[in-house]
């Protein structure tokens, strides 16, 4: 895997989504009501990626993505808001796809999330062409597309324009859930040419069947190039080659809401590498990224303007 170029721009292919953040104390009480402090947030793992990546570092970071009308002209405005060039695909028919976040305040801000993927899962080889690689240095993929049949497509086809051009490929799996859905092997099958896999330590050892993360982010660095793996309050673990390269303390956070905390992650991460970072440097960025996120509610960077 090649070093960062640092002229060159960051392209995220990925969902753009509507989020319904409801903070809560304690388990839903069933069939009554439970007091909630409840906000609608823009999200997606895709979007918010593009978003931290932004805020981190690179001038230029791209996303394609595909919303409903009712909300596209929102979507757009929050991601030019965070210094995204968005693509957003309009879709005629399905709404922009929504999740409802509950966040358990009284367990270290748990999540459940219920999703409705609605136009995200849509996007299509249609919508990609060779040409969105113009400029660009990296190309970042949201797991998410690889749980449709278009998004399957639009991976196959994108990451094999990408290597033509010896343009790098990320990937985070995404869900450990829809992953089991999906199957490790269909998984393993889509991702072949990928550069580097950002799993988090439950998708490390579904992929791998390994109940101890470290090994199974090693046992993943023999198939993929590198392998940084999310370990939350653990910080992360760098493994290439079949081998750890790094492991990365978290730093010190106040919890407020763990939703995009992995996309944070992943978002400063390739910022880090774009800019010439070795991969464990660039962890460090992905760590101090987490702990800024779990203090804010919803996936996006805090405020305006860039980290330094």
């Amino acid at each position: 895997m090649g070093e960062g170029n640092s002229c060159g721009a960051l392209l995220v292919v990925g969902d753009v989504v509507t989020d319904v953040v409801a903070r809560h104390r304690g388990p839903p009480a069933p069939g009554t009501d439970t007091a909630a402090v409840i906000r609608t947030v823009p999200g997606g793992a895709g979007a918010n990626v593009a978003c931290w990546a932004a805020r981190w570092g690179p001038a230029d970071v791209r996303l394609l993505g595909r919303v409903g009308s009712e909300s596209a002209a929102w979507h757009a405005r929050e991601l030019t808001a965070c210094g995204v060039r968005p693509r957003l695909v309009i879709d005629p028919d399905a709404p922009t796809g929504t999740v409802i976040c509950l966040v358990d305040t009284d367990a270290s801000a748990e999540r459940t999330f219920l999703t409705d993927s609605g136009a995200s899962l849509r996007l299509a080889p249609e919508d990609w062409s060779p040409t969105l690689l113009d400029g660009v240095a990296r190309l970042h993929l949201s797991g998410y597309l690889l749980f449709s049949a278009p998004g399957e497509a639009l991976v196959t086809a994108a990451v094999a324009d990408a290597r033509a051009r010896g343009v790098p490929v990320s990937l985070d799996p995404a869900s450990a859930g829809f992953l089991t859905a999906l199957g490790v092997d269909r998984f393993l099958t889509l991702t072949e040419g990928v550069d580097v896999l950002l799993p988090s330590r439950d998708e490390a050892c579904l992929l791998t069947g390994r109940s101890d993360p470290e090994e199974a982010a090693v046992a993943l660095s023999r198939r993929f190039p590198l392998v940084v793996a999310k370990r939350g309050a653990r910080g992360a673990l760098v493994a290439a080659s079949g081998a750890v390269r790094g492991r990365v303390r978290a730093l010190p956070a106040a919890v407020r809401d763990t939703t995009g905390a992995g996309d944070a992650f992943t978002g400063a991460f390739l910022a880090a590498l774009l800019t010439g970072a070795d991969p464990v440097a660039a962890a460090r960025e992905g760590c101090r990224a987490g702990a800024l996120a779990v203090g804010e509610v919803g996936g996006r960077p805090p405020g305006e303007g860039r980290a330094g």
